[in-house]
């Protein structure tokens, strides 16, 4: 890699519980030119979560007054709390050469769309809804209701799938992370 070209946009987007957590995991051990962009929140945090880390957790106080001071490219309500993506963060780590990889929803990926569009955009699609449910129910995170609501949500983030240039179905997590970095292999090369 060399660290004085810009790095690409690399943006997963998908319903919650498709395994887009696990695939950037996986992701991220694999190549060292690739960078997780942390996202804001103003949701609360999970057992097993830290700041800085999983995300910057703040109160919807603080987040409201940072999109006063125009400090996000992109923000979102989400299953009912705010998201967005630090500007400077972003910029910095691109500008160093670095590729930046993003979990993030189809609204936020539609706005960095505009800015960003020689991005590399995954959508990620599971074998079908009952797998999802599955997948949802076993991260054990959340109550049924919630569930339900991602479920519904889901539905509606399917329809957002065409505006992707890939679209990725998360059956077995190694060939799923093989084929985008497969992919991400051959954008890099070809500029």
């Amino acid at each position: 890699m060399t660290m004085n070209k810009r790095g690409k946009l690399i943006v997963l987007s998908g319903p919650s519980g498709v395994g887009k957590t696990s695939i950037c995991q996986r992701m991220l051990n694999s190549r060292s030119d690739i960078r997780y962009s942390v996202s804001v929140t103003s949701r609360p945090m999970r057992a097993g979560e830290k700041n800085n880390r999983e995300y910057i957790f703040l109160t919807e106080a603080e987040f409201k007054d940072w999109i006063e001071k125009d400090c996000f490219v992109e923000y979102a309500w989400v299953h009912g709390n705010l998201y967005g993506t630090l500007r400077q963060t972003l910029e910095n780590t691109l500008n160093k050469g670095y590729h930046v990889l993003m979990d993030i929803d189809v609204h936020g990926a539609h706005v960095l769309m505009n800015f960003y569009r020689d991005g590399l955009y995954f959508f990620i699609v599971p074998p079908n809804f009952a797998a999802l449910e599955q997948r949802l129910i076993k991260r054990n995170t959340e109550k049924n209701e919630v569930i339900k609501n991602r479920l519904a949500q889901a539905f509606e983030e399917l329809k957002y799938k065409s505006d992707y240039k890939y679209i990725i179905e998360n059956r077995d997590l190694g060939k799923t992370v093989k084929q985008i970095l497969s992919i991400i292999e051959k954008e890099i090369a070809s500029g």
